[in-house]
């Protein structure tokens, strides 16, 4: 068994999978343009790859190079897409509303361009202060960084909506997904 085959092996099925893990990331998002088109060249290289592998069962380092391959592509795709960061995030951020910070996390956030909308429930231990934060998924850390360096003790929940519709963010998304999809 020659390396060349194997080395072909692994890099068909590294390839293939990377790029079927990041069209599935893409397809959950709703890409509607760029995720078929990926998942053709997907399929041409599943093809290839599987060929290589089916016509040399004779040798189980071709099965166990193929494996590898799909193992290393789906780490690299999932660092891909964390890299791509697409779509928004939406976070609930929930604080003790008395606390004795002089800075109001609602202002501070709206400042630096985030859309907030402020709450309040009921905790264990009191009233508490509820906020909203919806923004591009690429701000997810330095989001959590502000909210805890003006309140180290809130309590912080994100998730990625599919669906968005009206409220200020509206236009903006529209406009990135317009953009996306020509």
């Amino acid at each position: 068994m020659s390396i060349s085959i194997l080395a072909m092996t692994f890099f068909i099925n590294f390839a293939y999978v990377t790029i079927s893990t990041i069209r599935f990331m893409l397809t959950m998002k709703g890409y509607r343009l760029l995720a078929p088109i990926l998942s053709m060249i997907e399929i041409t290289i599943y093809i290839l790859g599987l060929s290589l592998v089916l016509n040399r069962l004779d040798n189980p380092i071709n099965l166990f190079v193929y494996a590898l391959g799909y193992a290393v592509g789906i780490s690299v795709g999932i660092l891909i897409e964390d890299r791509l960061a697409l779509g928004y995030i939406m976070t609930t951020a929930i604080l003790p509303s008395n606390t004795d910070n002089d800075e109001n996390l609602p202002t501070v956030l709206r400042n630096k361009g985030y859309g907030v909308t402020q709450s309040y429930g009921e905790g264990l231990s009191g009233e508490r202060m509820i906020l909203e934060i919806l923004s591009p998924r690429k701000n997810e850390r330095e989001l959590y960084q502000l909210i805890k360096s003006v309140e180290e003790r809130a309590f912080i929940i994100t998730y990625e909506p599919k669906f968005i519709s009206g409220g200020f963010w509206t236009k903006k998304v529209r406009k990135r997904q317009s953009t996306l999809l020509k």
